[in-house]
């Protein structure tokens, strides 16, 4: 008996052994990486010079390694995007210029990630205004960065926090004059500017997303991704500032955000952190103000008439 229970527990050990290692592995592959991609500096040998010499690393290539401990890509290893011969060190300079993996040659058309919907996505980019005038230029790692990206819309319950992570996206080019440049070959309009129309543009840039006015709303998807031009975007209060608000079918769609309004009209109106007037209406509020209103204007009524009849 005792040498059956010995046996187990060697094979479990010898598992669990294998499964450290290769965990082990990984991390090491990966720390080599980040030896350089995380610091403001990195080193090489100069065969010409014959000696080490330190540079600068180009800024957009630092890694911020908390932030990619917290993206939903944590688990790959770098060369599982990029190529295997990145794993030597110096790179070889002919790899800069291959073509990257895009998004779709992992989420392309599998089915365990079908409820994210990546396919349908892709159509929905090749109508959007960035597609037309950039083309291949400009892909998801426009916007999302594979290294960093959080799935926030899908998990955070506060209403604030997707519309800063959104609109951070938009704002990480639109609100760079270098990035902005390097993409369009043109100089970046400043956002105060463009939007001067806007009444109290502060309160809009924090409690809605760019896509609520700059894309289509499309039921089937979390977030529509065909991004309108300049022309095409909703100018009209009453689009958003209304109980049937579009809001309600783009920003307020999510789930988590469903739930929360089961609580009732009254709570949203107290406790929602985003609450737009005209979007969140109680009915039972609305009826008090009907009778309120109706209360005061027949007060007023009442008043008058016994004026006319005591003169």
């Amino acid at each position: 008996m005792n040498s059956r229970l010995i046996l187990i527990f060697s094979i479990l050990f010898f598992f669990c052994s294998l499964i450290t290692n290769a965990q082990s592995y990984e991390n090491a592959r990966q720390h080599q990486c980040l030896k350089c991609h995380s610091n403001q500096t990195y080193t090489f040998l100069n065969t010409v010079k014959g000696k080490e010499e330190k540079r600068l690393m180009n800024p957009y290539f630092i890694l911020d390694t908390v932030a990619m401990t917290n993206g939903v890509h944590k688990q790959f290893d770098c060369t599982d995007c990029h190529s295997s011969e990145y794993a030597t060190y110096p790179h070889n300079g002919n790899l800069k210029l291959e073509p990257l993996s895009t998004c779709l040659d992992c989420h392309g058309g599998d089915e365990s990630f079908a409820k994210y919907k990546f396919d349908q996505i892709q159509e929905e980019v090749n109508k959007s205004v960035h597609y037309k005038v950039y083309g291949e230029n400009f892909g998801c790692s426009k916007c999302h960065s594979q290294h960093t990206y959080v799935t926030t819309a899908r998990n955070s319950d506060n209403v604030l926090e997707i519309v800063d992570n959104d609109n951070k996206m938009c704002l990480s080019c639109h609100n760079d004059m270098k990035k902005y440049k390097l993409v369009s070959g043109h100089e970046n309009p400043k956002l105060v500017e463009v939007h001067d129309w806007l009444p109290n543009q502060e309160l809009h840039f924090r409690h809605v997303r760019c896509v609520e006015c700059h894309t289509e709303v499309i039921d089937s998807l979390m977030v529509s991704h065909n991004i309108l031009g300049k022309d095409h975007a909703v100018k009209k209060c009453v689009e958003c500032h209304t109980a049937n608000s579009r809001l309600k079918a783009s920003l307020y769609k999510y789930e988590n955000l469903q739930k929360r309004s089961e609580k009732g009209g009254i709570h949203i109106v107290l406790s929602n952190s985003s609450y737009m007037i005209g979007t969140h209406q109680s009915p039972l509020l609305k009826l008090l103000s009907f009778l309120i209103f109706f209360a005061v204007l027949s007060g007023i009524i009442i008043h008058l008439l016994f004026r006319i009849f005591k003169k």
